[in-house]
């Protein structure tokens, strides 16, 4: 045997092997990646939806490489509309009447703005990402039943499938 042979055959071994330790995270941040592409693993500003506990921590996991969720911020309460409230207490004034008035009125929004850029429809990146975490999904999950199904090996390729679960779930407890 050649030594190119040799070569190819013992990266094709190497290729077969990191491939099947590495399927269950290539699964898991395709799968946590697509559901981060529709915002589905934290609450937006002004909705009611509320995730899944697991989808969150599964999230955080995938972002922060640890399933410790940190304190959530409380948002900065919200400027109200002068006179909304006859119990507020009256903001004081100032020496500069100019700066009272600047300070009062509400700040001017992007619409206001001339060289405001228009809001972009984002839904096709997105459907586009939820469709590049499937394939990359079906890809894994295809080459693992080649990688089980064409060796002569498929005990092996199992035990090196179940390191490759094991290893990041003992690696979390540290």
């Amino acid at each position: 045997m050649s030594t190119g042979h040799r070569l190819l055959k013992w990266l094709r071994q190497i290729h077969l092997y990191l491939g099947v330790f590495t399927a269950p995270m290539l699964l898991f941040f395709a799968f946590t990646g697509g559901m981060q592409t529709f915002s589905l693993h934290e609450t937006t500003r002004g909705s009611s939806y509320t995730p899944q506990a697991w989808l969150a921590t599964l999230a955080q996991l995938h972002k922060k490489q640890t399933i410790v969720m940190p304190p959530r911020r409380p948002h900065p309460p919200e400027m109200a509309a002068p006179g909304a409230d006859a119990h507020e207490a009256p903001a004081p004034a100032t020496a500069n009447p100019a700066t009272d008035a600047k300070m009062t009125s509400a700040p001017a929004g992007p619409a206001d703005n001339a060289g405001a850029r228009p809001k972009k429809n984002l839904l096709p990146m997105k459907i586009f990402f939820a469709l590049v975490a499937f394939s990359l999904m079906l890809s894994t999950l295809t080459g693992l039943y080649m990688a089980y199904r064409f060796t002569r090996h498929g005990k092996r390729m199992a035990m090196v499938f179940l390191a490759g679960i094991i290893v990041p779930l003992v690696l979390t407890l540290f």
